[in-house]
């Protein structure tokens, strides 16, 4: 399969809202340090290539060995050192952070400017993605990917007695407990974990569309909930595509009647409803008070809502896929062998970072936001480094590649419960999770200018939102001082005037924690993006 000619794909220029962008990546992908655009400061170091007084694959060796070490004071000034050095030797070179910086996807050039010895480059808004040249060829695997670690995966189904003996009122995620929360990241080879679903909680589909999931292994879904969206056909689809992916839009009943008045519905003679090639899939019940956690349903928990699919694409609503499905498939889960795939958050690696702009930008009380972060912190949740093992912490969760195995299924579970007990802002509740499994969750993490290039953004009808997202101190949420920072949307906001505080999600925020969080003092968040 990675014999087959390739083709990189940026299908986005001259489509709406791209005109600004269209030398955004020439920088970095048009041939790297010796594209043309740059022959004239760059042509010292081409003699030096050519001469041969310095070559290339010396020096990324260099910095795989330092790598592979543990990353510490004593490997960056031995880097250091030994770059410095090579600039002696080479008085040719404009800078010895030429040398060392071959690659600025790079773990060493992330180091570098992280600590501020070379400039961070502007983030490229998009590139091409090195996909097949037709979705018709790709030969597409046998079976599935073998389970290593977690073989068989089970899930609560049932809401707990409480400790007086009667039946608490049934909620979506359960009645979890802290005990339960840390059992569930330790793996075994055979688990159960509360994943959603709880009988009586709601999200419930109708019998038709039950039975028309039923036949979907391939899997394209998406979200509009709280009726401000309608659905955007995908394009660029082949034949092949066409006929074996399922395209699913689940919808709760507010979003249904929005798209009715504003779209053509058409039905089928077993009763499903059809916009174009996507497939209504109304929820009866939202299982939560705050729209967004309701949206997080479809979106994480992908392999319950569809368990007979094998592959599935999850795409934001307000998002127009443009790349064929088959070829992201491809690109992002076989070709690499990967099950999970995700890409990059464009400006922030630590979710404290993450955290610090979703208050500034208000997506959800800020003191609630602290309180899922001083949790973190006193569970061993450092601030992402270049020293840490994984790309970033912080993902753009509105596109998610997978294959359903069993490891996949769980840290989906893992992830949404984070979601249930604490605030729906997922990209925070990410790496977390990934750091409980210790290293053995494997994932793709790949850059975001390539998931920029995925799709066509569309802009919201109207915004959504909470009450709750204004709220910037305990006595506003305990309803002792008023909220005079309002936004445009607060009359449209759902929650009433009388009840800041959702009833059915979030309930770890106030469920007494088992550790003392008081000394727990959260990092110091420098803003390294005005956009951020």
């Amino acid at each position: 399969m990675e014999k087959e000619a390739q083709r990189s794909v940026s299908l986005r220029t001259n489509r709406r809202g791209e005109r600004s962008n269209q030398n955004t990546h020439s920088n970095d992908v048009e041939g790297g340090l010796f594209s043309p655009a740059k022959l004239h400061q760059d042509y010292p170091l081409k003699i030096v290539w050519k001469k041969g007084f310095v070559r290339w694959n010396f020096l990324i060796s260099l910095d795989v060995v330092i790598l592979r070490t543990p990353i510490n004071t004593s490997a960056v000034l031995l880097h250091l050192g030994l770059v410095l050095a090579l600039q002696r030797w080479v008085p040719t070179l404009h800078s010895w952070s030429q040398i060392s910086i071959c690659n600025k996807d790079s773990k060493v050039f992330t180091m570098w400017s992280t600590i501020g010895l070379v400039p961070k480059p502007p983030p490229q808004h998009r590139c091409p993605i090195p996909v097949a040249d037709d979705p018709e060829k790709i030969v597409i695997p046998e079976g599935r990917t073998p389970e290593k670690i977690v073989k068989n995966l089970s899930y609560v189904m049932e809401d707990e007695i409480s400790n007086n003996g009667s039946q608490n009122i049934p909620l979506f995620g359960g009645h979890k407990s802290w005990k339960q929360r840390e059992e569930s990241f330790k793996l075994k080879p055979a688990m159960k974990v509360h994943c959603g679903f709880i009988k009586d909680g709601g999200a419930e589909m109708s019998a038709v569309d039950i039975k028309h999931v039923k036949k979907c292994r391939f899997v394209v879904a998406s979200g509009i909930f709280d009726g401000y969206d309608v659905p955007h056909q995908p394009s660029n689809l082949s034949l092949r595509s066409k006929k074996l992916f399922c395209f699913l839009m689940v919808v709760d009943e507010i979003s249904l009647k929005f798209i009715k008045e504003n779209v053509t519905i058409t039905e089928d003679k077993d009763g499903g409803k059809w916009v174009g090639i996507w497939r209504l899939i109304p929820l009866k019940h939202p299982p939560y008070d705050e729209p967004r956690r309701n949206g997080k349903v479809p979106k994480i928990l992908t392999h319950r809502l569809f368990p007979e699919a094998q592959y599935s694409i999850w795409i934001d609503g307000k998002m127009e896929l443009i790349v064929d499905p088959l070829l992201i498939l491809e690109r992002y889960l076989w070709r690499g062998k990967h099950t999970f795939a995700i890409a990059q958050h464009k400006h922030h690696h630590s979710i404290y970072e993450e955290a610090d702009a979703n208050k500034r930008r208000k997506r959800y009380a800020r003191p609630l936001i602290d309180l899922q972060m001083k949790i973190y912190l006193y569970e061993g949740m450092e601030p992402w480094s270049p020293m840490k093992k994984t790309v970033s912490d912080v993902p753009e969760g509105a596109i998610i590649i997978r294959e359903h195995t069993a490891m996949s299924n769980l840290f989906s579970c893992l992830w949404f419960n984070e979601v249930d007990l604490f605030t729906p802002r997922d990209q925070l509740s990410f790496g977390y999770v990934v750091y409980r499994l210790k290293g053995l969750f494997e994932f793709f993490m790949f850059p975001n200018c390539e998931y920029n290039s995925l799709f066509v953004l569309h802009p919201h009808i109207r915004e959504h939102s909470s009450r709750i997202e204004w709220v910037t101190s305990w006595d506003q949420l305990k309803g002792n001082a008023k909220i005079s920072n309002k936004g445009k949307d607060w009359d449209q906001a759902s929650g009433s005037k009388d009840n800041l505080l959702e009833s059915r999600g979030g309930l770890g925020l106030w469920t007494p924690y088992p550790g003392n969080l008081d000394a727990v003092v959260l990092p110091y968040v420098v803003r390294t993006s005005k956009a951020g």
